[in-house]
């Protein structure tokens, strides 16, 4: 149950007028780092999930939640709802309407981001294992666990090699606590 959403265009009027909303970003760490809106806040899903109710306290303007492209932001929506937290909006599209747009976007470091990642290990591994397969033929079998990995992945709408990736120290990204989170806001 959506609230409501704002595009591009409406989230940078807002911006420039100097009324704007609080941004939270609800993705990892790691691809924050690698772009997010000048002035957006990093509260990652599973961090806002857990402290949604503290997180409330400091929260009282007009809320637009960004992620990649606007489902992790839905989930994001229905926990803060959840607390009874009014004026939330996604940004329609996510992060990836707004960089298709050519709205500004703060960088830390270039780095792909995790879905490129999971295309890439996946892609190699399905070729590492057809290659390999030519001379030691039950290795295809791997190619054939990598396809319905990614059809559970499709399915499901979760990718478990997305999460491992997550893991990894170059997606970790600055660490992120609530205390961070919360003296941030303060200070916004």
């Amino acid at each position: 149950m959506i609230k409501s959403t704002v595009d591009t265009q409406a989230l940078l009027e807002m911006l420039e007028s100097g009324h704007g909303p609080r941004l939270i970003d609800v993705r990892t760490p790691g691809e924050f780092a690698a772009g997010h809106i000048e002035g957006a806040y990093n509260v990652p899903l599973d961090l806002l999930r857990e402290h949604r109710a503290e997180l409330r306290e400091h929260l009282d303007e007009t809320v637009v939640l960004i992620c990649r492209s606007g489902q992790r932001a839905a989930k994001a929506e229905q926990a803060l709802a959840g607390v009874g937290l009014p004026n939330l909006r996604l940004l329609d599209g996510g992060i990836t309407a707004w960089e298709a747009a050519g709205a500004p976007v703060r960088r830390a470091r270039p780095r792909w981001d995790l879905e490129r990642q999971v295309r890439l290990v996946a892609g190699s591994l399905v070729l590492a294992a057809v290659l390999v397969g030519l001379v030691f033929s039950p290795v295809t079998w791997l190619a054939a666990l990598v396809g319905a990995g990614l059809a559970v992945a499709a399915v499901t709408n979760t990718c478990l090699l997305g999460k491992l990736l997550t893991k990894l120290p170059y997606n970790r990204g600055p660490r992120t606590t609530v205390q961070s989170i919360v003296t941030a806001l303060g200070r916004g």
